[in-house]
């Protein structure tokens, strides 16, 4: 009876020691299967974060761009060229006088002011030769604007439209460029292209 009892206890606390050490192995590890739900949970918290929804970007009519020129010829032969334009107030501009003989450029930069713009005199002080010039009128990119310019016309030029708008040779955007033929003195005409004669007032 003593040898069944001493062997009892000795198997309950065999028994208690075995359940004890499994005990001792700390909070339980999640297996792969429970990592990959607890993964996908985030995943799908995480998406509908992001399927918030996105804020309204407002659609802007486009601005077709539309430029009007005069040139005159002042009395010591030097050029003034004048203009209106629906071109946003401040706008900047770039005017360029081209002798189509040599080359020869002048150039002037002005603003947009109530609809219209002016530059000039254009040539050298001993006046311009006669001959053909171009006159062009060029919007340049938006990032030389300023900023309330560029929220008219866009960061890129986007917003400008129509024949006169084309891409920036540097990659910069939308820019727009009007240009016009003038011939000064009495050289005849050798193209067919719209052409104003300026005379001397």
């Amino acid at each position: 009876m003593k040898v069944r009892r001493r062997l009892s206890c000795i198997g309950l606390v065999a028994l208690l020691a075995l359940s004890g050490c499994g005990n001792e192995t700390g909070p339980e590890e999640a297996g792969p299967e429970e990592d990959a739900v607890n993964e996908q949970a985030e995943a799908v918290a995480t998406d509908e974060v992001g399927m918030e929804p996105a804020e309204e970007v407002e659609e802007r009519e486009p601005l077709e761009v539309d430029v009007s020129l005069a040139a005159t010829l002042r009395n010591d032969r030097r050029l003034m060229v004048e203009g209106e334009t629906n071109l946003p107030e401040s706008a900047r501009l770039l005017i360029v006088v081209e002798r189509e003989l040599s080359g020869v450029r002048w150039q002037s930069r002005t603003e947009v002011q109530n609809g219209r713009f002016e530059a000039g005199p254009f040539g050298p002080g001993s006046g311009l030769p006669d001959g053909g010039y171009t006159i062009t009128v060029n919007l340049p990119e938006a990032s030389v604007q300023p900023p309330a310019i560029r929220e008219e016309i866009g960061s890129q030029g986007e917003y400008l439209a129509g024949p006169l708008v084309r891409s920036s040779r540097h990659g910069l955007g939308q820019v727009a460029t009007y240009s016009r033929r003038y011939l000064i003195g009495n050289e005849p005409r050798r193209t067919s292209d719209e052409v104003e004669v300026l005379g001397v007032e």
